[in-house]
């Protein structure tokens, strides 16, 4: 690891900034998760589309259909891609938490920055707050590698802002991905700024919260490179406006990304957002590739509402992304 336990706060606040996107896995026709054209994308990521890290094998990963096998190896390939170009923050999450443990100290061992696991679903449960403080502080005492919470409403229940003051006190919790209303994740920021970093993964909240907030991180969701092509950084460009404190720039440049933003959102299956997305990323020449079961593929006629929103909505497809040499 690149710093001690008892260093993981002070290393996170220095160098868990900026935008961080959550990878879609690429499986291929058999389904085997397509290793070559993960490393493309994560190299096209974090040289061309200029992001500072990757969140490996989450919900946008589609972890829930992988191996934990599958789940290790996808660490394994994420750090070596992005080794010299990014950082890595990888999901450990699941409803076992003897994988958690496991997978975390998988990531910790193959050079991961950091992990991420969100919150169990917690079943009959009313008041859950002293089984998820255990819960946290358990594995948080395995392992020495910096850990990201996450909240968010697929786990039945949403963490409060006075629990994850409490979580913010354990050494190596770093930060927190909190997919919750505003006003929770603006009290969050208010009680635990000075311990943990709040993000949340609405790009569209993410400029307000740089600016009103005073947030560093957006961690994170897939638009970083759906919102983006080589040749057009608008996302990119309105972050480092905001960063500047060029408030009224950022705006301009932010909201002149409204049709893509739209083109995605109006076209967008709502059982179908792993396949939707990847076939958006073919159209923007990076690999795409099939969902497992049980996501469902789109249908010819989805495809050609979504490639005929895509020409029209201001972004430019490149060439597909060059094979390894």
């Amino acid at each position: 690891m690149k710093y001690a336990r008892k260093d993981a706060k002070a290393y996170a606040r220095a160098h868990m900034k900026g935008i961080w996107a959550a990878a879609l896995t690429p499986f291929s026709d058999t389904l085997a998760i397509d290793e070559d054209g993960f490393r493309r994308n994560i190299r096209h990521w974090l040289d061309e589309l200029k992001i500072d890290g990757l969140f490996i094998a989450g919900k946008q990963g589609e972890f829930f259909s992988m191996s934990i096998e599958e789940r290790k190896k996808s660490f394994e390939l994420a750090v070596e891609a992005a080794a010299g170009r990014g950082q890595t923050i990888m999901s450990c999450s699941d409803q076992n938490m003897d994988v958690v443990i496991d997978l975390a100290r998988h990531a910790q061992k193959v050079g991961a920055d950091y992990i991420v696991v969100h919150a169990p679903i917690l079943h009959f449960f009313k008041a859950q707050d002293e089984t998820l403080y255990e819960y946290y502080r358990t594995i948080a005492g395995k392992v020495d590698i910096g850990i990201a919470l996450w909240s968010h409403p697929d786990s039945g229940y949403l963490m409060s802002p006075q629990l994850c003051n409490r979580l913010a006190d354990i050494e190596n919790v770093v930060a927190i991905k909190y997919s919750v209303p505003r006003p929770m994740y603006a009290e969050l920021t208010r009680l635990a700024s000075d311990r943990i970093l709040v993000s949340t993964a609405s790009e569209e909240e993410w400029l307000d919260n740089i600016l009103e907030l005073g947030w560093q991180l957006y961690l994170c969701s897939s638009p970083p490179y759906l919102l983006q092509t080589a040749h057009d950084l608008r996302m990119r460009e309105y972050t480092d406006l905001a960063f500047r404190g060029e408030a009224g720039k950022a705006r301009a440049v932010r909201d002149s990304l409204n049709p893509v933003r739209e083109a995605l959102r109006g076209t967008r299956p709502a059982e179908k957002p792993h396949a939707h997305q990847k076939y958006w990323q073919e159209l923007l020449g990076q690999v795409g590739g099939r969902v497992r079961p049980p996501m469902l593929e789109l249908t010819q006629e989805e495809k050609a509402a979504t490639r005929a929103a895509f020409e029209a909505c201001g972004l430019k497809a490149g060439p597909p992304l060059a094979k390894a040499g």
